[in-house]
């Protein structure tokens, strides 16, 4: 969201900074839940709070918005100490989703989402408007769940109504507790899809718990991985947490499996592509002959007069005369070139293929190959782990 708005529209709540120093929580019978955290979560990116239960990413949560008072340290929100700050003004400014979302029964979906500018005494043109922004926001059609009352709604609904809620107010923090790990596997890949294209649209400072690490990875901008006692064992990016562990209790929770995972959050390349041979629509089958066997290759890319990708033809069907448009083969395996690693890599299993075509729009930009691509993942890995670190690579 722009930091400016429409004449007669009041601008969005800047993404604010939160810092945690030496932030720590005893209860009175001594027991520790979160022991001197020093954390910053940087304005308008997801940071994400993972870790065993008991750990205390759940109460370093709720010690933000002060539903959990911190028993030492500061917690900064931008410039305000929140113990400075009363608790229910500090709550309508920061917007928070549970797991089991939280909404109230007895109201429609358009009177949760209006909860809180009721609250701050938004005029009734104002909340209505917002409310029927922020349902088409999360994919909810007012004109079909407005109505409705949340037992009406499946589980991805009423959790994508929860985040409507929580936005209503245009809060610049954003506090999501395990917010999707109450639905299937298949609603939940989905609704994390949705959350990370609404993230990209608002753009909120959001701390998120959850104690999945492969969520993690896939939605956090950074991570923090913390251990029994409150402690946090390492805060990177997700690249650098999978590529270069920091410590023995790191490297088990990401997993063995680690560099798999790095898949998901390594991009793809152009100087990492292959380029095979390539023939053109309209081009002879003789003149794709010797294309093929110049390049000592067995099949070749096919492009049209835009040089799009039309398809790919192999030796076999070269052979006679005609042109390469009667015989060319439909490209079922290919990816945008914004995927990832981890989609070329899964599109390449699903339709057995040897390799895969990277796409700009309908622009042919190459192929990954299986060699080419663990080639990238390699130098992915060792652009991010200290040359120190070598017995943790992937």
């Amino acid at each position: 969201m722009d930091a400016t708005a429409p004449p007669g529209k009041p601008a969005p709540a800047r993404a604010e900074q939160i810092r945690l120093d030496g932030v720590g929580k005893r209860y009175p019978d001594g027991t520790v839940a979160v022991r001197e955290l020093d954390l910053t979560f940087a304005a308008g990116e997801l940071s994400v709070l993972v870790g065993p239960s008991g750990c205390g990413k759940t109460t370093t949560m709720k010690m933000i918005n002060r539903i959990i008072e911190p028993t030492s340290g500061r917690i900064l929100l931008g410039d305000d100490d929140v113990t400075d700050v009363d608790p229910v003004q500090l709550r309508r400014r920061i917007g928070y989703v549970i797991q089991n979302v939280g909404l109230f029964p007895h109201q429609t979906v358009r009177r949760n989402v209006a909860t809180v500018p009721r609250l701050l005494g938004w005029d009734k043109q104002r909340t209505r408007d917002r409310v029927e922004e922020l349902l088409t926001l999360v994919g909810l059609d007012a004109a079909t769940f407005g109505d409705r009352y949340p037992h009406q709604l499946s589980g991805g609904q009423r959790q994508r109504a929860g985040v409507a809620r929580a936005l209503a107010a245009d809060p610049g923090v954003l506090l999501m507790d395990e917010p999707f790990s109450a639905v299937d596997p298949i609603v939940r890949e989905r609704l994390q899809t949705e959350f990370l294209r609404l993230q990209e649209a608002v753009r909120k400072t959001i701390v998120f718990v959850t104690h999945d690490i492969e969520e993690a990875v896939r939605l956090g901008d950074r991570i923090a991985v913390m251990s029994e006692g409150g402690t946090v064992e390492q805060f990177a990016p997700p690249a650098e947490l999978l590529g270069s562990p920091a410590t023995p209790f790191v490297a088990d929770f990401v997993g063995a499996d680690r560099g798999l995972k790095r898949l998901a959050v390594t991009g793809i390349d152009l100087d990492d592509l292959e380029q095979p041979p390539v023939v053109h629509v309209d081009d002879g089958l003789a003149d794709a002959r010797a294309a093929l066997t110049r390049a000592g290759a067995r099949w070749a890319v096919v492009l049209d007069d835009q040089q799009d990708l039309h398809g790919w033809i192999s030796a076999e069907r070269a052979a006679g005369s005609g042109t390469v448009r009667t015989v060319a083969r439909r490209m079922e395996a290919w990816v945008p070139v914004e995927a990832t690693l981890k989609t070329a890599f899964s599109t390449m299993l699903q339709l057995e293929a040897g390799w895969v075509a990277v796409l700009d729009g309908d622009r042919f930009c190459g192929v990954l190959t299986p060699e080419s691509l663990h080639a990238a993942l390699r130098r992915s890995v060792e652009g991010t782990v200290p040359e120190t670190a070598g017995a943790t690579r992937v």
